[in-house]
């Protein structure tokens, strides 16, 4: 597989978010920590903060760097001096104060004054043990707590700008899956043609290919199958699941295709699949709960016969991540909110013979939902 270097050049990428975006972020970050009765938000290195700063660092830096939201005081982004000329060219760098630090001195005696001494902060999860450990020895009487708990849809409601990249990210996932058609499958690896599904990610605009997921045959009865040396033959069902980050946000779709003519039964799947999908998308409206659009998809699938092969959450939201809530799972009785963005993705997966999943990524409107994703979600024939 390769790319046509005739192809028409990729039109400019979309206007940068600014300070004020970032500004705002923080602050409505800031008014809803005060409303879950917290003091304020401790952010490290992560998908959190390039969302509330546009700073992305390496996230496996050992030195401390944290944003420091709280009520009454502008926000500080504490980093080491290193780093310093990077933050300070942050996208939104205009709304925080960079405070740094140098080796060999204390960070946590420097971040510390930043802290209410009995504050209770949330904290980012991906916050090293380390860190948070050096803020309480200097902090005794802090309290903190996970910010996926006590914040969870920090992220989750977009704006029409974010939903605009989201939906750009669809359409260059859409693209990408239509070139996929066009390749042979038939005595080919999976890992083959999963190099072909990052390379078309790549070439339609994606900077960063988180997964290719290609299972084929009784593989794809593995929802998370990693595409391996398993050669695909002419009678298989092939799920293709992937995405990454284009300009910063997310793609994620799944199309299940066949080599070949599919069986009655691959067909009658196929379909079950399919209607459960358009029932989990139907079901989406502002104010319904997030289970409900779980128990619509679900339901298709039970009454067809196949409700103990239906084996994971209907979806998941997607933003800066290409995981993150909302999800869409019993239990979860969180209201859907316009512009909101999440995955419907039901599967059915029969052990040893093969599986089959369809995803869309959908936005909440004002009236219902808008798909992201638009190709045909009918079985697709390949060779």
């Amino acid at each position: 597989m390769s790319t046509d270097p005739a192809a028409p050049a990729a039109p400019p990428g979309p206007a940068p978010f600014t300070a004020d975006d970032y500004r705002a972020r923080m602050a409505r970050a800031v008014e809803s920590a005060a409303e879950a009765g917290l003091t304020g938000l401790l952010i490290a290195p992560g998908p959190d903060l390039v969302y509330l700063t546009g700073y992305r660092p390496p996230t496996d830096l050992e030195r401390l760097t944290l944003l420091v939201l709280a009520a009454g005081r502008d926000p500080v982004l504490v980093v080491p001096a290193l780093e310093a000329p990077d933050a300070h060219q942050a996208p939104g760098a205009a709304a925080f104060t960079v405070l740094d630090w140098t080796d060999g001195k204390d960070p946590y005696a420097l971040t510390a004054p930043l802290l209410a001494p009995d504050g209770r902060f949330a904290v980012s999860d991906n916050t090293w043990a380390l860190h948070l450990l050096g803020l309480q020895s200097r902090l005794p009487g802090t309290a903190y707590t996970a910010l996926a708990e006590a914040l969870p849809m920090l992220r989750a409601v977009k704006d029409a700008r974010e939903v605009e990249l989201l939906a750009a990210a669809g359409a260059a996932a859409d693209e990408a899956y239509g070139e996929i058609l066009k390749v042979r499958f038939a005595g080919r690896a999976e890992s083959e043609v999963a190099a072909d599904l990052a390379a078309l990610l790549k070439h339609f605009g994606h900077s960063q290919v988180d997964f290719t997921i290609v299972g084929s045959g009784p593989n794809g009865a593995n929802p998370h199958h990693e595409a391996g040396a398993r050669t695909i033959s002419d009678g298989d069902m092939v799920v293709l699941d992937f995405g990454g980050l284009k300009h910063g946000y997310g793609s994620d779709t799944t199309r299940t295709v066949h080599v070949g003519e599919p069986s009655a039964e691959e067909r009658r799947v196929h379909d079950v699949v399919r209607e459960a999908q358009q029932a989990g998308f139907e079901a989406v409206r502002p104010g319904a709960a997030c289970q409900d659009v779980d128990r619509a998809a679900r339901q298709v699938i039970a009454e067809a016969g196949y409700g103990e092969y239906f084996i994971h959450r209907t979806g998941h939201g997607i933003g800066v991540t290409t995981h993150e809530p909302p999800y869409l799972v019993e239990g979860e009785e969180r209201p859907l909110v316009p512009g909101m963005c999440f995955s419907i993705e039901p599967g059915v997966y029969l052990p040893g013979r093969f599986g089959v999943r369809i995803e869309d990524i959908v936005t909440v409107t004002e009236d219902g939902g808008r798909r992201l994703n638009t190709t045909g979600r009918e079985m697709a024939i390949v060779e």
